[in-house]
């Protein structure tokens, strides 16, 4: 099928349309020539010899390809000089085209090339001739006789260089005989250097016919040594090539272009005229076959070879190669010459003993020319690179999609949801609104209660699988975590995202049966919409939960956020007085939470904790009472109490000689505060603790934000000698490359992430990327939310160092933390200068 807007292609046999024309000048040309000259023809046993010179001259010492036709650098020019001088002019003519005629047979050139050649060489000697009538008669071997023969070898080359860039625009496009051009001026040069040495050796044989022992000698050298270069440099560019391509082929894995690059750079590598790779459908991978052709910009979704040729490699896990000299399997010769393929080689991908796909060229380019051993050694070390990085591509894709997807729904989870959310936001559209639909499934828990957890998964799959099947094709659909899950589009209107909302629970409202048993499934739907409910993802996904969480309280209802539901932060705005007069009395306290070596299980430390017992509100949560205090100007005062009171414990701990060191949370707004590194260092002097047995822990939004506000507070307390650590890691959108520019010593994996590991591989994946990466970096690794002994051993796999979470202790206050030490620790491991060892757990 030709393409729109691209020019017809002409076969080969339309070259008669410059073969004729050249075959007429040739006879005209050698008519006049004939009538002009005294003695035209003669001189056959000199003329023979010179046929046999021209013949071993006419094998190419170096081949160039442009696009599909093969050039040949030779020492044809050289033998001319010497017939020019010594025979006459027509049986120049005579051998020069019987050479051509030999040679492109003995390569079995097809029939218009053959004769395209021919005619070339007779039009070109046969004006070279011509063109020597016009001098004076040549007479001994002076500067005069130079010009008649560089004049007449011109003509010779001229018709060459212009015939062959003419048949490649002809048949191929301008753009073809353009690049004939620019790879003719090669072949030019040495041309002209060929017609020098020809005067010299023709100076030479006329001073003495002895000289042609020492030329041969030195022409057998010379063509040895051109040779040798010939092959060095072919080596040389495979080698540049091959490298190349391996670099290509490794950037554009980490971009999802591979395909694209490795076939667009195998192709001219191999010197060939298609390229094809094939990787059959494998998981969720559909099947892939690309070709590259060489006359084509982009990649072709078919290929020139049959089906069975790369069925037949999967299936042998070998090399399959058919051509000349390299056939391994000659069934499928027949096939490939009906679909005009002279040559193919096929070569598996490899992943350890599977093959994932095969990698194929196909018609070396030239008629003459065909894929050799060495040629297909070349091609196996390129699939083995190329099956190395298909396979890296494969696995960072599968990592990434693991941890973006819910193991037990394969729907995008909360982490990805929020993403698509974020990136949703940021594109204003007048009169559309972002919507987030949070479906909680009602009573999942008593089913997991009366029939266990497989038949809660059960119900959590089919509620997953009518959602993907009634959400519009323009939806995200995702499972947020526990029974609840999100759907997220762009609508018209507020009212739109509502009667969404009740359309798909009415839809996925329908019973499900086990085994014999028959459930009823409803959903409580909140809704949010942007920008009505908030300007950002975070904001979003808190206020559908609320929604959410007030439309459980009418089962089976839809609601839609509204600041009345911010119950929350009304009650922190109650709380400001009380904190206020808790911070004077002294009523709030400091838990400690230990952390672990999670190889031998010795205390290195704790981590302070606030805690508030409001006499009304109960417990209040961290959150609440720290985000109050940040509001009220009072988180200076909060920050102090517990830094003091910590270092106190630290303090008292030293002379009750357990040295431990502590660690105490910051607020992102206490890295803004210029006086707070003073306060650090005079605190430390007071309670006289060594600087570095305080770490002072601050969450990753907080320490990398976006810009360069904290890093000279974090610089002054590096300075001071405080280790420095970055809490809840994993949580926003930073990565570890950016904490080598920060002063920071420790990193803490998100309890979310740890607690998912031992059922999640996505999160395995991230905590060990996490620990591997910090550890690169030269960061210690803490793991929080450690609560079974599997997750103990899987952190313990990955050369995780530190933990902390409920397996070892609960955050405790002093007094029940002293008697956590008398009861957990085994006095008989402590040792002079060592750290304090837990008891071996059962």
């Amino acid at each position: 099928m030709i393409r729109r807007g691209q020019p017809r292609r002409r076969s080969s046999e339309d070259a008669w349309i410059i073969t004729a024309p050249m075959a007429l000048v040739a006879v005209a040309c050698a008519t006049v020539t004939g009538l002009l000259a005294d003695h035209p023809f003669g001189h056959w046993p000199q003329a023979a010899l010179f046929l046999i010179l021209m013949t071993v001259a006419g094998l190419p010492l170096l081949s160039l390809v442009v696009r599909r036709q093969t050039l040949g650098v030779t020492l044809t020019e050289l033998p001319l000089v010497l017939a020019l001088y010594f025979l006459p002019p027509l049986t120049v003519v005579v051998i020069y085209t019987l050479t051509a005629l030999i040679t492109h047979i003995r390569h079995r050139f097809s029939a218009p090339k053959v004769w395209f050649n021919v005619a070339r060489a007779a039009a070109g000697t046969s004006l070279g001739v011509l063109v020597l009538q016009a001098f004076p008669p040549i007479q001994g071997v002076g500067p005069r006789t130079w010009v008649s023969i560089v004049a007449a070898v011109s003509m010779v080359l001229l018709v060459s260089v212009v015939s062959v860039v003419a048949v490649h625009t002809l048949l191929h496009g301008w753009q073809t005989g353009r690049g004939a051009l620019r790879s003719a001026k090669a072949g030019l040069l040495t041309a002209a250097i060929n017609v020098s040495v020809g005067l010299i050796v023709l100076i030479l044989v006329r001073s003495t016919w002895w000289s042609l022992l020492l030329l041969s000698a030195l022409g057998a050298g010379l063509v040895l040594v051109y040779r040798s270069y010939a092959q060095f440099f072919r080596q040389h560019r495979t080698l540049s090539d091959l490298y190349e391509l391996t670099r290509a082929v490794v950037e554009s894995g980490q971009t999802g272009t591979l395909a694209d690059a490795l076939l667009g750079r195998v192709r001219p590598l191999m010197q060939a005229e298609y390229a094809t790779l094939w990787l059959p459908a494998q998981g969720r991978h559909p099947e892939t076959l690309l070709t590259a052709r060489v006359d084509d910009p982009g990649l072709l979704d078919m290929a020139h070879t049959p089906q069975a040729l790369r069925e037949k490699v999967r299936e042998l896990r070998r090399t399959v190669a058919v051509g000349h000299g390299v056939t391994t399997d000659d069934e499928f010769r027949a096939d490939l010459a009906e679909r005009r393929i002279k040559d193919a080689v096929a070569v598996p991908l490899r992943s350890g003993p599977v093959v994932i796909g095969t990698l194929e060229v196909a018609n070396r380019l030239g008629d003459g020319n065909h894929f050799t051993p060495a040629d297909i050694a070349v091609f196996e070390t390129v699939a083995a690179h190329a099956a190395v990085a298909l396979e890296n591509s494969r696995l960072v894709d599968r990592l990434r999609h693991d941890a973006e997807h819910d193991a037990l729904t394969k729907l995008p989870n909360r982490r990805r949801v929020t993403a698509a959310v974020t990136e949703a936001v940021r594109i204003a559209a007048p009169g559309e609104v972002v919507a987030l639909l949070l479906f909680d499934v009602d009573r999942l828990r008593q089913v997991n209660e009366s029939l266990g957890h497989a038949a809660g998964d059960k119900v959590l799959a089919e509620v997953a699988e009518r959602l993907r099947a009634c959400a519009p094709s323009s939806a995200l659909v995702g499972r947020a975590g526990g029974d609840e899950f999100l759907v997220t589009l762009r609508l018209e209107s507020t009212e739109a995202a509502l009667e969404l909302a009740g359309q798909l629970r009415e839809q996925i409202r329908d019973e499900m049966v086990f085994d014999a048993l028959t459930l009823d499934v409803d959903t409580a739907v909140g809704v949010a919409v942007h920008p009505d409910h908030g300007s950002d993802a975070v904001t979003l996904l808190q206020r559908v939960d609320l929604a959410a969480t007030a439309a459980k309280s009418v089962p089976g209802s839809v609601q839609l956020y509204s600041p009345a539901l911010e119950s929350r932060s009304l009650r922190r705005l109650g709380l400001a007085g009380d904190l206020r007069k808790a911070l004077d009395d002294g009523d709030l306290e400091v838990y400690f939470q230990p952390k672990v070596t999670l190889r031998d299980r010795r205390l290195v430390g704790v981590e302070c904790l606030a805690r508030w017992e409001h006499p009304a509100h109960g417990t209040v949560v961290p959150d609440d009472f720290v985000a109050v205090a940040e509001h009220t100007g009072q988180l200076g005062r909060l920050t102090e109490f517990v830094l003091r009171e910590s270092l106190r414990r630290s303090r008292d701990w030293s002379h009750g000689e357990q040295a431990l060191a502590i660690s105490v949370n910051l607020a992102a707004r206490t890295l803004t505060d210029q006086h707070f590194p003073a306060l650090v260092r005079d605190l430390l002097e007071e309670y006289g603790v060594p600087p570095q047995r305080l770490t002072l822990e601050i969450t990753e939004a907080g320490v990398l934000d976006g810009t360069e506000r904290p890093i000279p507070t974090l610089r002054r307390l590096r300075d001071l000698g405080v280790r420095l650590s970055v809490d809840d890691f994993g949580t926003g959108n930073s990565s570890l490359a950016q904490l080598r520019r920060l002063p920071v010593h420790e990193v803490k994996v998100d309890r979310s992430f740890v607690q998912g590991m031992a059922t999640d591989p996505g999160d395995l994946a991230i905590v060990n990327a996490v620990v591997t990466l910090s550890q690169q970096f030269g960061l210690a690794v803490v793991a929080e939310g450690v609560e079974s002994e599997l997750t103990l051993e899987l952190l313990q796999d990955i050369g995780c160092e530190i933990g902390q979470g409920f397996l070892f202790s609960r955050p405790l206050p002093y007094e029940r933390l002293e008697a956590w030490f008398g009861a957990q620790v085994d006095p008989e491991t402590i040792a002079a200068g060592e750290l304090p060892r837990l008891r071996v757990v059962p």
